[in-house]
């Protein structure tokens, strides 16, 4: 199959959160397969041009947007499966990747024509184009709309996958004449939307796409639901079967202890040493003491509010005077909570580190350094943290909802079953329980090894969900004759 990424985020170049992964990894197990698969972000001006020799491949790409005109260029990245990056520095060179300045809407729509003129360029057939998120969400439309004339598209089927319905992409509804359909496809726009002032990009994706998937089996289901639907559930709903849920994958290339690049010391399933002395070498870079037998908690989060670390801050002093445990945590996000977390190293500075921000390496050493994995998320679509842990033998604490009810199982003693430890109801009642409980089970070695070992054995690489995708491409080109 020839199949067509368009996406904001891909990494290493462009990365917030799990998109990236999914939109790096995705491909690139696609391509192994057999597949001819062509990936298109925006050039951004922080991408580090270092990582990749950039060459400009296609010049002279004219996008016009209602009475904007942009001149950009195709770059390619010299990867396999090929990257290319939109290079038009009037909508990029913003020194973020996401903004709040009022174009915001026609720096993706940008990206979505040009990624369709430079598949005519390249005279590019894909069977399947792929969109991610609002960013791309108008794509469905557009293809339908405005590329029908051209052969090149007869068999392009378009699907839609939405990694986390929270974010929409809602502007003023004068700008859909930016979107080159307010002539003669006005009509095609959700009418109620626009007589109360504005569009939604991903609900139009949700109307047209000829597939729509999410990024877990669980999220699919909530997000058809008022508690998690985000005001697009009765949409979702009206696509019935269309509507799929396909866990994201862990790619173990980079994310295994026993080849893991930036810890210290390597481990495995079967000689299980490693991880002790690499948890010796986390606290000794945070500055924290080591005292053997004593549980350390990690998280590696942007800190927001759907995260739930608002329960944390209820929570878990309390259980840090009584227990003596030590927590690690990485991110930064909302001012309060980093205030919150501060303040929890302030009045617990032997058991508590707050590193403010990201780095990947200290990322890595989390996973590998932490007895346990915190992730109380509100809703979680479908969470990588929480399968990178059970692949270090970091045991996750986790809310059951979304992705993390789809891999997270709660251990259970007399079976000897499960991978970790799932609180049902979100508060700081659940949050607690789950701590504790895997404090205790903690103190139970012989247990707390089977329940390592069996979140080890999981198997959530990409090798296994792609086939799920490859599937789901398939009975899309299927359905269209």
């Amino acid at each position: 199959m020839n199949v067509l990424f368009v996406a904001s985020e891909l990494a290493p170049y462009a990365k917030t959160g799990g998109l990236a992964d999914v939109v790096a990894a995705l491909p690139r197990y696609l391509h192994r397969a057999g597949h001819d698969v062509r990936v298109f972000i925006p050039l951004y001006d922080t991408i580090d041009r270092s990582r990749a020799e950039f060459r400009t491949i296609l010049d002279g790409i004219d996008v016009q947007l209602w009475s904007h005109r942009y001149a950009a260029s195709i770059v390619a990245a010299g990867s396999e499966p090929e990257m290319y990056f939109v290079h038009c520095p009037a909508l990029y060179a913003r020194g973020s990747i996401y903004t709040r300045d009022d174009d915001e809407h026609r720096r993706f729509l940008a990206l979505c024509w040009a990624a369709m003129a430079a598949c005519q360029r390249m005279a590019f057939a894909p069977d399947i184009i792929h969109c991610h998120d609002w960013q791309a969400a108008m794509l469905p439309l557009i293809r339908r709309t405005r590329f029908d004339w051209d052969r090149l598209f007869n068999r392009s089927k378009t699907l839609l996958t939405i990694h986390n319905l929270a974010y929409q992409g809602i502007f003023p509804a004068g700008t859909i004449v930016d979107t080159n359909l307010a002539g003669d496809s006005a009509h095609l726009f959700h009418q109620d939307q626009l007589r109360e002032g504005r569009v939604n990009y991903l609900l139009h994706g949700i109307l047209y796409a000829d597939g729509i998937s999410t990024v877990s089996p669980t999220y699919a289901r909530e997000m058809q639901t008022p508690e998690h639907g985000a005001h697009l559930d009765g949409f979702l709903r009206q696509r019935g079967s269309r509507v799929v849920g396909i866990l994201n994958g862990v790619d173990y290339e980079i994310w295994s202890p026993d080849h893991d690049k930036h810890v210290p010391h390597r481990y495995s399933a079967t000689s299980l040493d490693g991880k002790e002395l690499d948890k010796e070498a986390l606290l000794a870079a945070l500055g924290l003491p080591y005292v053997k037998g004593v549980p350390v908690i990690g998280i590696v989060s942007r800190l927001t509010a759907q995260k739930g670390f608002g329960l944390v801050g209820e929570a878990m002093p309390d259980i840090l005077l009584r227990t003596g445990c030590q927590l690690v945590v990485l991110g930064t996000g909302e001012h309060g909570l980093e205030e919150m977390f501060g303040a929890m190293q302030r009045a617990f500075p032997r058991q508590v580190c707050f590193y403010r921000g990201f780095q990947d390496q200290l990322a890595h050493l989390i996973e590998a350094g932490a007895d346990m994995f915190l992730m109380p998320s509100r809703f979680e679509p479908c969470g990588l943290n929480q399968m990178y842990s059970l692949r270090y033998g970091t045991v996750p604490i986790v809310h059951r909802t979304g992705g993390l009810a789809d891999t997270v199982v709660t251990w259970n003693p007399r079976t000897r079953e499960g991978n970790g430890f799932a609180f049902e109801h979100f508060d700081a009642t659940g949050l607690r329980w789950g701590v504790e409980t895997a404090l205790a089970t903690y103190r139970d070695a012989e247990s707390w090894r089977r329940i390592v070992l069996n979140g080890m054995s999981a198997d959530f690489s990409w090798e296994t969900q792609v086939k799920a995708y490859e599937t789901l491409y398939a009975r899309l080109i299927q359905d269209a004759g």
